[in-house]
């Protein structure tokens, strides 16, 4: 039951869920605290606060992992008071429902609170886990606290914290999202192994700085070590074609998400796409593109057309 009530919350399919919590009850099987506290997590994983509060209420005996699946679920949908109070009466102190409460708040977007909880964590002398660094240089990503997230860098660097996959990535990407470039390409050197989360998140940062044939370069590179790319990274590479004009580069890369890779665009591929089109003119050739797109087009998609056809003068298209 444990494996199935998993299942649903991986799903998160609400409805099943609560068909096998009741043939739990119907056939009076024993709810364990793994059980109940997988019962927990489903409900919460699936927006069913309420019913994952009545399973917490009538549990005997709290686990950490009872408290800590509470605290993600309310800081996940903004009910931060809520999972604060929960916190404070957690009896064993440990740093895993604080990492819960952080990252609920960095998934809600709540970034500003997220480095608050951080901030008071330190007071309460809590120490914080490679977890911890994770979501709070996710949060100075999210509203470009640099100045945080190098006091994080500087931390990890005091107490020795390796710089794997996961930390040496969030690493990167704060970086290059807070406006300091050098310092992520010198941390993507640094870091011993890369996934493909790590090379995104450069390819993604040099475009997002102009650095069009550098990005196109480190997708190169990507490639050659054997890194299989995802839709992120052809984000990245489609935003670094449309900053550097390289249209040719443009159309191959977006030709080989499908036929090379198995990747079927999105429709931000297909407006980064456009846009890249729209910008050096080829007006005709982007308005072919969206109607033979094998999705509905949407305001994005249209609107790097329409600002194309305003750059461009062309007054036909454009109405």
């Amino acid at each position: 039951m444990i494996g199935i009530v998993s299942a649903c919350s991986q799903l998160q399919d609400l409805n099943l869920g609560r068909e096998f919590h009741h043939y739990v009850k119907e056939h009076g099987l024993e709810l364990t605290i793994p059980l109940n506290n997988s019962l927990m997590d489903m409900y919460v994983k699936c927006g069913d606060l309420l019913a994952a509060q009545v399973l917490f209420d009538n549990t005997a005996h709290k686990t950490l992992v009872s408290w800590t699946t509470m605290v993600l679920g309310y800081a996940r949908f903004g009910f931060l008071g809520v999972a604060r109070e929960l916190l404070y009466k957690i009896p064993e102190k440990s740093v895993v429902p604080w990492n819960a409460i952080i990252s609920g708040c960095v998934q809600a977007k709540n970034s500003k609170d997220a480095l608050a909880l951080f901030n008071e964590m330190q007071i309460r002398k809590i120490d914080p886990d490679k977890v911890t660094m994770v979501n709070c240089l996710s949060a100075c990503s999210q509203v470009g606290a640099l100045d945080v997230g190098i006091w994080i860098h500087h931390y990890i660097e005091r107490h020795n914290i390796s710089l794997d996959v996961a930390l040496g990535t969030a690493l990167v990407d704060m970086y290059a999202k807070c406006g300091n470039i050098a310092r992520a390409l010198q941390v993507f050197q640094e870091i011993p192994q890369r996934n493909c989360l790590t090379w995104t998140a450069i390819i993604c940062g040099l475009a997002l700085h102009g650095n069009a044939r550098d990005a196109i370069s480190y997708f190169s590179k990507m490639i050659h070590s054997g890194i299989k790319p995802d839709e992120i990274t052809f984000l990245g590479v489609l935003s670094a074609c449309c900053h550097g004009g390289l249209v040719q580069e443009g159309r191959k890369y977006f030709s080989e998400m499908s036929s090379k890779y198995n990747i079927a665009p999105q429709l931000k591929h297909y407006s980064g796409m456009v846009d890249l089109l729209g910008r050096a003119g080829h007006l005709e050739e982007a308005e072919e593109l969206i109607r033979n797109m094998p999705i509905e087009a949407d305001a994005a998609v249209w609107g790097a057309l329409f600002f194309a056809c305003r750059v461009h003068g062309n007054v036909l298209i454009g109405e």
